[in-house]
């Protein structure tokens, strides 16, 4: 079966599987750089891919894309599930890919310090009262959703009006990962910001979106937009020592609720991770120092000896 068609029928199994659009992009861009590679060495049939055809991929990809060791082994993950599919068809006896390890990760996870948390409230509270400018008041509203509830992009651009209980202080956050909603606590302080903000923009369109986060037009916030915010904020700040974008604000949210003495399962559900697997991961490269919790709770701090 020649490679290009192939990739169109796992396509199809995918979207006939109600994949989310998340996941069903992801395979698409990387199964078609993976298929103009192939076309490249003139590897055009399914039958022709060995093991050597997908680590000269996945070595382009390191060496003239610079992708890191997790995007690799994303893009190795994505070309197994095609290729086990190709198996499950029979198109092929067995996936060549399959005995390829994965490369070794050397994680390091961005957090803000209280230091770029308060020069980007900072920044955007001189604004607020020098110029009145909406952008301003609707920027610094982002930072402290995404602070204080560690949303995702796509869940804080979804966000509706409707979605917020200000009597019972809880928001309904739709998942376009797990495509559900979910409700979780919010805080006094968040509420209180929302409810001003949500004031601010009476006042300043003739009617109330729906969607608590906008443009200076009324419409819609796209996550792109977001992006583009975050970016422009990223040259004023300048900062050196770590990523400023929404996915950063939400491993502070992850990290200060671990550091903090959050249960594992309260940070689970806080997170809306779908395996506590993944949160044991970042409880284990954030949980307390071994050496603080030995002097915390050791037997002799309450013996007289």
């Amino acid at each position: 079966m020649l490679l290009k068609f192939g990739v169109k029928d796992f396509f199809d199994d995918r979207e006939f599987k109600n994949l989310s659009q998340h996941t069903l992009t992801s395979y698409h861009d990387i199964l078609n750089q993976f298929l103009n590679f192939c076309n490249e060495i003139e590897v055009v049939n399914i039958q022709d891919i060995t093991q050597n055809t997908v680590k000269k991929y996945l070595m382009y990809c390191k060496n003239e894309l610079h992708n890191n060791p997790t995007s690799i082994n994303h893009k190795l993950n994505r070309i197994n599930a095609f290729l086990n599919y190709m198996v499950e068809i029979e198109v092929l006896n067995k996936n060549p890919a399959k005995k390829i390890q994965r490369l070794k990760e050397d994680i390091r996870i961005d957090v803000f310090t209280d230091y770029h948390i308060n020069q980007m409230l900072n920044y955007y509270r001189r604004i607020k009262y020098r110029e009145k400018a909406f952008y301003a008041y609707r920027d610094y509203t982002i930072i402290l959703t995404f602070l204080s509830t560690g949303m995702r992009l796509s869940e804080l651009c979804s966000l509706k009006w409707q979605d917020i209980d200000f009597q019972s202080k809880t928001v309904s956050i739709y998942s376009t990962k797990s495509r559900r909603s979910e409700t979780i606590p919010v805080t006094e302080k968040l509420i209180k910001e929302l409810s001003s903000y949500k004031v601010y923009c009476q006042q300043v369109f003739e009617e109330l979106n729906e969607n608590i986060f906008t443009n200076r037009s009324n419409t819609h916030l796209t996550p792109n937009a977001v992006q583009n915010v975050f970016k422009r904020l990223s040259k004023i700040m300048n900062f050196r020592d770590v990523r400023l974008s929404p996915h950063t604000f939400r491993h502070t949210f992850c990290q200060r609720c671990i550091q903090a003495g959050m249960s594992t399962f309260a940070v689970q559900r806080l997170m809306r991770h779908s395996s506590i697997s993944v949160t044991e991961k970042y409880a284990a490269m954030w949980g307390n120092d071994l050496r603080d919790q030995n002097d915390k709770f050791n037997p002799l701090n309450t013996l007289e000896v």
